[in-house]
């Protein structure tokens, strides 16, 4: 048996330009080029019920651009600049375009180092527009 057994190996990273429809696990380390608060409610005045934040953030790396949906914590990580970690995130369909998603199995975190990188802003991959079909064998 191996002596280090138990050391976690190390994630293997995509890029922006690999992202599918329907497909998960993904680990990223992309750019915050835009950021904006698209819902906030909850916790005004002894409310009852938990407070509920969500952002559209535009991240990317060399290779593209996508929306990322940022929920609750999440959204104090994603300022704009910033480079962030997404471990185990996910493509989610949103009126039949991609947008990438870390559900509580995943990890938003803050880069330990920033990256030098020029975003490919040209490159947005939730402008395209995916159609489900089915096929019939």
């Amino acid at each position: 048996m191996a002596a280090d057994s138990g050391a976690r190996r190390q994630p293997t990273f995509t890029k922006v330009d690999q992202l599918r429809p329907g497909t998960h696990g993904h680990n990223l380390i992309v750019k915050v080029v835009d950021s904006k608060m698209v819902v906030q409610r909850g916790r005004e005045g002894g409310q009852q019920g938990r407070q509920m934040r969500i952002a559209e953030c535009l991240v990317g790396d060399e290779t593209g651009i996508i929306v990322f949906t940022a929920r609750n914590d999440q959204v104090d990580v994603m300022k704009l600049g910033t480079t962030v970690e997404l471990r185990n995130a996910k493509i989610d369909m949103f009126k039949g375009s991609m947008r990438l998603a870390v559900d509580k199995w995943g990890i938003v975190k803050a880069a330990e180092s920033p990256v030098e990188f020029a975003v490919k802003e040209d490159n947005n991959l939730s402008l395209i527009e995916f159609e489900l079909v089915t096929v019939v064998e």
